[in-house]
């Protein structure tokens, strides 16, 4: 039984584009080993194990996946079958890293995917008798434009956390817990079709302040900033990332204020996100917003990071990078504001370059939301 969650013909173009941007590189041969890369270009999901499972690939290479026997059938129910890729199985006691050279062939540039441990490249390295390099970027290239398929997804995901932050107002009251919150909305997510829930970050009053602060036992009070910062990947993969603001009862006019101006700042970082800009204008788009209402100082991290089989991967919004923007790159925008001590403030949406500027996946309300 096949477990493809995209044509045969989406992974077959993947794989590829993964040799001819291997063979521009000047890479003779790629080691993928299990992660959002394999996930990427075959489908296959997992963790890495202590037992070798890693596709080879590369210019003039015949695509061979190397994979324990015990994981076989599992294996062969993705792109793999569906391909007919050559797959060199082994049992324990055999020698999975023989088979890598024998994929491989007399290769001199090796590179490995980024996921792949220690535990793996060193033996790898040895019985190649060469110095492998990474193949990330390589790898990101591919994963950095996102096709119809993809966007598809991640515009399935962005509906579905809408819907998540859409019902937080009815959890968020004075005298509940974040970790009650946190709760309530991780069962909403997979209840709104993703299946599996990520990540739930509810900071309320000074915990806000803190862009990783995750849940804890402290108890919301009146009047408290509470930042929502929620995501989880539907069953192809791909994933959502969205925050939101609320306010338990009535906030300070100040913080009113300010979180007015953080929408605008979040605003003039779409409105900069095209084709032909750079990731750092991007940034500097929200920076200045913020910068010009004496906020610049509260805004402590970059604008955004690339999404899709990983929550975070590129390309990275912030200063400093210059990578080109493209029709079809998928990545969060969102600036915060954050005030030790006091409270914080993110607005988070994920976007999707289009041929002349972008499309917004989240639509649930950016402004600073009444809970109740």
């Amino acid at each position: 039984m096949s477990s493809l969650l995209f044509p045969a013909s989406v992974y077959s173009t993947r794989l590829e584009r993964a040799a001819a941007l291997a063979a521009d590189a000047g890479l003779d041969a790629v080691v993928v080993g299990p992660g959002p890369d394999l996930q990427y270009l075959l489908g296959v999901r997992g963790d890495t194990i202590e037992r070798l499972t890693a596709l080879v690939l590369g210019p003039g290479i015949r695509p061979t996946v190397v994979v324990p026997r015990m994981e076989l059938a599992k294996v062969r129910s993705t792109a793999v079958g569906s391909l007919g890729l050559a797959v060199a199985d082994w049992v324990d006691g055999d020698d999975p890293y023989e088979l890598v050279a024998t994929a491989v062939g007399d290769a001199v540039r090796v590179a490995v995917s980024d996921a792949l441990p220690a535990l793996h490249v060193v033996p790898i390295g040895e019985r190649l008798g060469v110095r492998v390099e990474l193949a990330t970027p390589v790898l990101r290239e591919g994963r950095m434009i996102k096709d119809s398929a993809e966007i598809a997804e991640l515009r399935r995901a962005g509906e579905a956390i809408d819907a998540v932050h859409r019902r937080v107002p009815g959890w968020l009251r004075a005298g509940r817990t974040e970790r009650e919150v946190a709760a309530d909305i991780a069962e909403a997510i997979v209840a709104e079709g993703h299946e599996t829930v990520e990540f739930v970050i509810v900071g309320s009053g000074p915990n806000g302040a803190d862009p990783h602060h995750e849940v804890s036992d402290r108890v919301i009070g009146d009047g408290e900033i509470v930042v929502v910062d929620i995501g989880g990947a539907v069953p192809s993969g791909y994933n959502s990332d969205s925050t939101r603001t609320y306010v338990v009862g009535t906030s300070s006019p100040e913080a009113a204020e300010r979180i007015a101006v953080l929408v605008q700042a979040q605003q003039a970082a779409v409105d900069a996100a095209r084709p032909g800009a750079t990731a750092s204008e991007v940034d500097a788009a929200a920076r200045r917003v913020l910068a010009a209402a004496g906020l610049g100082e509260a805004f402590l991290h970059r604008t955004g990071h690339g999404i899709g089989v990983s929550v975070h991967e590129e390309p990275y919004i912030a200063p400093g990078n210059d990578l080109v923007l493209r029709e079809g790159m998928a990545f969060s925008i969102e600036p915060g504001i954050y005030f030790a001590g006091e409270w914080g403030a993110r607005i988070e949406d994920i976007v999707v370059l289009t041929a002349d500027g972008c499309e917004r996946l989240n639509t649930a309300p950016h402004g600073l939301t009444p809970a109740g």
